[in-house]
């Protein structure tokens, strides 16, 4: 394994030596695996490289049921479940383009530590809306299986 040095949180974060030339995009929603926008990742060169959560300090809603809306909070916060993707950076341009209104690529960060690109809403998306953050994920939601908080 190879790392770089994460300057914001003064930490080396490990990245597989196959990934150095990739980009690592954490999403939460209907880009996950088996979920109706997966194939956009697949299409724009992505491969999966693991689940995991966020650190407990972002809070979901969901979209007039379509997609959920992940935003950092400062409390009311939870782990939520993602998913790691690694692509070219061109790919990364491709998915952000396709995205809803409202959503876009930001740092998050990772229950490890690391912190990552990975989509994220911005909050007037969110006015309105359901929130479903005691869920702590999209898939969770759609199943209707709460999890305690």
């Amino acid at each position: 394994m190879k790392s770089r040095r994460n300057s914001s949180l003064g930490m080396a974060a490990p990245f597989p030596e196959s990934d150095m030339d990739n980009i690592l995009l954490a999403v939460n929603g209907t880009l996950m695996r088996g979920l109706e926008l997966n194939p956009n990742l697949l299409a724009a060169g992505a491969t999966f490289v693991s689940e995991t959560t966020t650190e407990p300090s972002y809070r979901l809603w969901s979209i007039d049921d379509c997609h959920p809306a992940m935003i950092r909070a400062r409390k009311g916060g939870v782990a939520v479940a993602v998913e790691v993707w690694a692509m070219p950076p061109e790919g990364l341009a491709a998915i952000l383009l396709q995205e809803p209104p409202g959503l876009g690529i930001g740092k998050v960060k990772l229950a490890d530590g690391t912190t990552i690109l990975g989509v994220i809403a911005e909050p007037m998306l969110c006015d309105g809306q359901r929130e479903i953050t005691h869920f702590g994920g999209w898939r969770a939601y759609l199943s209707g299986a709460s999890k305690p908080l």
